[in-house]
């Protein structure tokens, strides 16, 4: 699940010229496996409130209480299958870290792993839609809209025996590249690393482009597909570290796809808009 200020995969935020973010926000959800779910309502600025410790968008929110998470869902899958979602999930970090990661020279866009190891308990109210084990929690900031900057990107979260690493390669529209390689230890504390050499993989349903980082001569491969959409993949993907076999997930994101204007309407089905919201 994601959490939006400024919601940057919405077609409504695009066509409002992203010019006001607090009048896009989300909290989209997705659910995988026999029934799986998508949840991603772009609602306007009377949804948002916001406190030092609370994220609230309509009817769903995210909560600081003492050292856990707490996210409250009650949302509506969008087409073709429409019903409620509704039930919490509890973070608990093992530690936060205070890395940040600059995907521009200029800042523009920042990644931040706040927990790259955490605990997850899920309970939606729904028969066999509970689920507990390891978890992450991650941001990222920006101040332009990412198909500006980039036209290509993956990413990569696995967690290892000794805590989590994570890969972040992408190419940038004036041809540069970013690759960076990162490492934590339970206590959350992270350094960078050398860089594995990449490991292709199969294109997704959409055909998009995918690719990790493993050791030499080892395949990556997927072993579950979370969400495939036309220029978006998101897969559990197994690879080897340090000769350790490790399954993690993977995003692969095509932004020269996403930049087409023939996308938005496509989008628009799955990504409804609600202007409108009033707290009781």
């Amino acid at each position: 699940m994601i959490g939006f200020i400024g919601s940057v995969f919405s077609p409504w935020y695009r066509w409002s010229g992203r010019k006001n973010p607090q009048n896009h926000v989300c909290i989209n959800v997705a659910t995988y496996g026999p029934g799986g779910r998508f949840t991603m309502t772009d609602r306007g600025q009377s949804a948002l409130r916001q406190s030092e410790t609370k994220f609230e968008v309509g009817p769903s929110s995210m909560r600081w209480e003492n050292d856990q998470l707490i996210i409250d869902i009650n949302e509506m899958s969008s087409p073709p299958l429409i019903n409620r979602i509704k039930g919490q999930i509890r973070v608990t970090p093992s530690a936060l870290t205070r890395v940040e990661l600059a995907l521009t020279d200029d800042g523009a866009h920042i990644w931040r792993p706040f927990a790259p190891r955490s605990h997850i308990e899920v309970d939606i109210d729904r028969p066999g839609w509970q689920w507990s084990g390891e978890g992450y929690f991650d941001a990222n900031f920006g101040t332009r809209a990412l198909e500006e900057d980039f036209s290509y990107w993956t990413w990569g979260r696995y967690p290892t025996a000794n805590g989590a690493t994570c890969f972040y390669d992408a190419t940038r529209r004036d041809g540069s590249e970013l690759a960076a390689a990162f490492s934590f230890d339970a206590k959350g504390t992270g350094k960078s690393i050398p860089l594995p050499p990449k490991a292709p993989m199969r294109r997704s349903l959409w055909a998009v482009k995918r690719e990790t980082r493993g050791d030499p001569g080892k395949p990556a491969r997927q072993v579950q597909s979370m969400l495939d959409a036309p220029f978006y993949s998101r897969s559990a993907v197994e690879t080897t570290l340090n000769g350790e076999t490790v399954t993690g997930v993977h995003e692969a994101l095509d932004l020269t796809r996403f930049r087409s204007a023939l996308l938005k309407p496509m989008l628009a089905v799955r990504v409804p808009r609600r202007s409108r919201w009033t707290f009781d």
